[in-house]
C-alpha cells in the first residue's frame, strides 16, 4: 500500500488515538463509535482467540475495560498505509496497569498491534484489530542466572545434551 494524502493520513491516526483513548477512560460509547457498525468486525485481543460480529468484539471491550483500574498506553512505531477505502495501521503498545500486589502498584506490558480501518460516509472506522504480546528478550528472561552447561545448544535436546526431563534442571 502507498502513502497518501495528509488529511486521510490524520484522520486515520485520529480513529486509532481513539481507541486507545477508549480504552484508558473505559468510554464503550467512544469504542463504540470508532468501530464499523457491521458484523463483519474482527478483534484479537493479546492471549484471546478471534471475536467475530460486533456484539462479541464490544462485549469483549468491555470485560477488557472493566477489569483494570487504571491502564495508560503509549504507542511507538505508528505506521500508517492507505490504499483507497482502506487503511492499515501498526504500532507497538506500551501499556501501563494498575495492578494490586505489586511493588508500586503498576504492571507494565507491551504488544504489537494492527489495526484495518475501511473509510466510510462518517469517517474512518476499525474492521481489525489484532494486538499481540512482545515476548521478553533474553535480558529480560529470569533464565540469565543459569551457566552454559544449564542451557539448551539448539538442538532441542535441554540442557547438556539431554532429552527435555531426562535429567535435572538448574
Amino acid at each position: 500500500m502507498s502513502p497518501v494524502g495528509a488529511e486521510d493520513r490524520r484522520a486515520v491516526e485520529r480513529v486509532t488515538r481513539s481507541l486507545y483513548t477508549a480504552i484508558e477512560t473505559a468510554d464503550l460509547d467512544l469504542m463504540q463509535a470508532v468501530w464499523l457498525d457491521s458484523d463483519d468486525i474482527v478483534c484479537v485481543h493479546p492471549g484471546w482467540p478471534a471475536l467475530r460480529g460486533r456484539g462479541q468484539v464490544m462485549r469483549s471491550w468491555a470485560v477488557v475495560m472493566g477489569g483494570a483500574p487504571y491502564v495508560q498506553f503509549f504507542l511507538t512505531d505508528l505506521e500508517t498505509r492507505i490504499e483507497g477505502d482502506t487503511a492499515v495501521v501498526t504500532c507497538g503498545e506500551s501499556m501501563l496497569t494498575g495492578a494490586e500486589g505489586s511493588e508500586d502498584g503498576f504492571v507494565g506490558a507491551r504488544a504489537v498491534s494492527t489495526k484495518v480501518l475501511t473509510r466510510t460516509p462518517g469517517g474512518w472506522r476499525v474492521v481489525v484489530h489484532h494486538s499481540s504480546p512482545v515476548l521478553g528478550t533474553s535480558e529480560d528472561d529470569d533464565d540469565d542466572h543459569m551457566d552454559d552447561d544449564d542451557a539448551d545448544d539448539g538442538t532441542g535436546t535441554g540442557p547438556q545434551g539431554t532429552s527435555e526431563g531426562d535429567g535435572p534442571r538448574g
